[in-house]
């Protein structure tokens, strides 16, 4: 595995334990499908929530928000319909969260902020 899957690795599962804490359950990770891959997909209450993780070791090249493009969101949002039509019993209102990650050279977080909604129609 190369440094960069390493961190994004990691920073699924810090999302996931950062998640599990703030009352989501964990129902999936690393959907794939034609548009791109879901991080995670969870249930917060009544809500189905799909969670795209970005982790960062350093700010060189801008932080985690920064790296969520338009094409990006717009893979989500095809990568959620997808997922809802495969799983049909699934229904009721859904969003797309987006969880940053800042992490130390020893692995450790620094940041973790959970954006809900992130998503917007794209």
């Amino acid at each position: 595995m190369t440094e960069r899957s390493d961190t994004g690795k990691r920073g699924e599962s810090l999302a996931c334990t950062h998640l599990k804490k703030k009352g989501y359950r964990i129902l999936e990770t690393n959907y794939r499908t034609k548009s791109g891959e879901i991080d995670i997909v969870a249930r917060q209450k009544d809500t189905l929530v799909f969670v795209e993780v970005r982790s960062k070791k350093s700010s060189t090249f801008g932080t985690p928000e920064e790296s969520l493009t338009m094409k990006k969101a717009r893979h989500l949002r095809a990568s959620a319909y997808r997922y809802l039509f495969d799983h049909p019993k699934l229904s009721g209102p859904w969003r797309i969260d987006f969880v940053a990650i800042e992490i130390n050279d020893q692995g450790k977080p620094t940041r973790i902020e959970v954006f809900e909604n992130a998503v917007g129609e794209c």
